[in-house]
């Protein structure tokens, strides 16, 4: 009888360096993994490997200057406003010093009230709504996050005190009413939401970018780049470069899939994760700031869970194997539509973390088994 689930394990992985190629790495590893740990590789066994590990493989890259190359190339001229960033000294405040430095008029960043996209705070109290646009003079200005401690507008008006200016706004429709530079230059700053934003923004008249047309193409023939992405998913590298999303993804996880099967003998599905879609309960932050969580999985990681809740049909009195058996691939119970790399993803992220656990990848088995699967 079978007493194990779903298991998650971390795999340690070699330190892998720029222009590596890391698929025959990871099919080895895992192989001796499973050797030394004593566990054997299952059908329908799923492989996730972390962006930031295909990505610096790739060697995939953007200096600060590449950034601001970028940039001027979409403002060549004139004052420009950032509207509604993250609050984040990883994330954003790398890209920040590039954008700056590349546009050639003032630079007005516009932050979202009463909270960033992904939930971080901007003011004490989320309901005390007010119409206007707010500026250095407002308390926002010296608002301190609860959980870093940090005064964000400040640490992103200090990269160059002559050039920026801070204001604060609710939403989207308020700055379209209280903006009044004459410059309707913006670049839109927000992950999730800036196709929409964008959208609105030019039909009203303005020049619109949005991070995911950052260094969208090499600036330099041995420059990084994004083309669907371009900035956004991007992440400190050291002081003088960013790390962006990596390319190619569907290439590198097909091959995985092809290489771990030569090396063992079983097909596995692969995907490749970032941050996990998920909510910290006690500050509201969402984690998500990559622009999705999997950017690329095998065909077998398609669409959403089917399961039956084993707790309804205990309590119903049905026949409980019966009823799980003749759902096997069937309905998918609950009113949140899920998908498969979406809960993946996050499984993956949670069980990596990413501190110094040195576990890029993940191998996860059991999750397509039923109650009643051998």
């Amino acid at each position: 009888m079978r007493y194990s689930g779903v298991v998650a394990r971390g795999i340690r992985m070699p330190l892998i360096k720029e222009g590596t190629d890391i698929v025959p790495v990871i099919a080895d590893t895992l192989a001796q993994a499973a050797k030394e740990e004593n566990f054997s590789f299952k059908e329908r066994g799923i492989i996730g490997v972390t962006e930031s590990l295909v990505a610096r493989s790739q060697g995939n890259f953007v200096t600060l200057k590449d950034i601001s190359a970028s940039v001027a190339r979409l403002f060549p001229q004139g004052d420009v406003t950032l509207f509604s960033p993250i609050f984040s000294r990883n994330r954003f405040l790398p890209m920040l010093k590039g954008i700056v430095a590349g546009i050639k008029g003032k630079v007005h960043i516009v932050f979202s009230l009463p909270s960033d996209e992904v939930g971080n705070p901007s003011c004490e109290d989320p309901y005390a709504y007010q119409e206007g646009l707010f500026g250095e003079d407002s308390p926002y200005f010296s608002f301190v996050h609860p959980i870093t401690g940090m005064n964000y507008p400040r640490l992103y008006k200090d990269i160059d005190p002559q050039k920026i200016t801070i204001s604060f706004v609710w939403g989207l429709d308020n700055f379209l009413k209280y903006f009044n530079n004459p410059h309707k230059q913006v670049l839109v700053c927000t992950v999730h939401n800036r196709q929409a934003y964008a959208k609105k923004l030019a039909d009203k008249g303005f020049k619109v970018h949005t991070l995911a047309d950052i260094c969208a193409q090499p600036v330099r023939p041995e420059s990084g780049f994004n083309a669907e992405f371009g900035l956004l998913g991007s992440n400190y590298s050291n002081e003088d470069r960013v790390k962006l999303f990596p390319r190619d993804c569907q290439t590198f996880v097909d091959r995985l899939q092809q290489a771990v099967e030569a090396k063992t003998g079983v097909r596995p599905e692969v995907l490749i994760y970032g941050d996990g879609a998920y909510k910290d309960p006690s500050t509201g932050i969402w984690e998500l700031a990559d622009p999705l969580v999997s950017p690329a999985a095998t065909g077998g990681l398609s669409g959403m869970p089917h399961e039956t809740k084993l707790k309804s049909l205990i309590d119903s009195g049905a026949d409980v194997r019966q009823a799980v058996q003749a759902n096997a691939g069937g309905q998918a119970l609950g009113t949140t539509p899920r998908r498969l790399t979406d809960l993946l993803g996050s499984l993956c992220d949670l069980t990596s973390g990413s501190g110094d656990k040195g576990t890029p990848v993940i191998y996860v088995t059991g999750y397509f088994d039923n109650y009643y699967t051998d």
